[in-house]
């Protein structure tokens, strides 16, 4: 990748971060890997990917290195401004997100300008780990869709299965013994085409967000030889209707406990039987 806007990378430190990381991955986890055919053989390119654990990106860091690229991440501005951990970074390429803007497309500006000078981006649209009960991608953010039509750079879709049986999401300690299998698979480029000429709105952006996100479901579907459910997982509506259902559970719990209630009051007593010294006289 040539020099950036915000700096250029150092040879020497991806060079350092090749020497360690080649043989490591390999030693966490077995990559069964396929479609790198769908790589573009020169210029920018975005690997978008399903996001199952955070023992994911290894994997694919190494299936893009396989490919003869390096990988490029996203991370959030304020990482670059820590002291040892931001200049790394600075030196590794990688790039900012510069989060709260109130324009939308300053937030990706060093990955817009990254993607013209070459850089190969692995994004995950969803932003974070899935949170479908079934691991299937869920609704995806509008950023990569912005990327791509953009710059006009190649949305390579892909799927990966396997990472998350080495750390789950919400664990810490990774389960490396015995080595675990981890499966990706690459599609061709998917086709935005129909959106070149169209000013970025929100409607194409989530149009375009939603292309790429079938092709990647599509071929997660392919690894995991199940079919992919109709509707597509929305933590925001996930939680509203669980907030519903509580909610449903505390009316029919207070219902019932007033049917109790005046259920009891309505008891009519039975009268108390004499005492032997006021029983009549046989």
């Amino acid at each position: 990748m040539a020099e950036r806007a915000d700096g250029s990378y150092s040879p020497g430190w991806r060079l350092i971060s090749k020497i360690i990381l080649r043989p490591l991955i390999p030693a966490l986890m077995k990559i069964d890997g396929r479609g790198r055919e769908n790589f573009p053989a020169t210029g920018g390119m975005i690997l978008a990917a399903n996001h199952l654990s955070y023992f994911d990106v290894l994997a694919l860091s190494l299936f893009i290195d396989r490919a003869g690229r390096y990988p490029v991440f996203l991370a959030k501005s304020t990482l670059f401004s820590i002291k040892v951990l931001g200049p790394i970074l600075r030196k590794l390429g990688q790039l900012p997100v510069y989060r709260g803007q109130a324009d939308a497309a300053l937030v990706l500006r060093d990955a817009e300008q990254g993607l013209r000078d070459g850089a190969s981006i692995l994004f995950y649209p969803e932003s974070t780990v899935t949170r479908d009960p079934d691991l299937w991608p869920m609704v995806a953010k509008s950023g990569v869709a912005r990327l791509a039509l953009a710059t006009g750079v190649p949305v390579i879709p892909a799927a990966h299965w396997g990472a998350q049986r080495i750390l789950p999401y919400g664990s810490v300690i990774p389960k490396i013994i015995p080595r675990k299998r981890v499966q990706i698979l690459t599609g061709p480029p998917v086709d935005l085409s129909e959106f070149q000429d169209q000013p970025i709105t929100p409607a194409v952006l989530r149009e375009a967000t939603a292309k790429i996100m079938a092709d990647i479901t599509g071929l997660l579907a392919e690894i995991r030889h199940e079919e992919p459910p109709a509707t597509v997982f929305h933590p925001a509506v996930a939680r509203r209707q669980e907030r519903q259902e509580l909610r449903k559970l505390a009316q029919a719990s207070e219902a019932t406990a007033s049917d109790g209630n005046s259920h009891s009051s309505g008891i009519t007593q039975p009268a108390a039987e004499p005492d032997a010294a006021e029983a009549p006289p046989a």
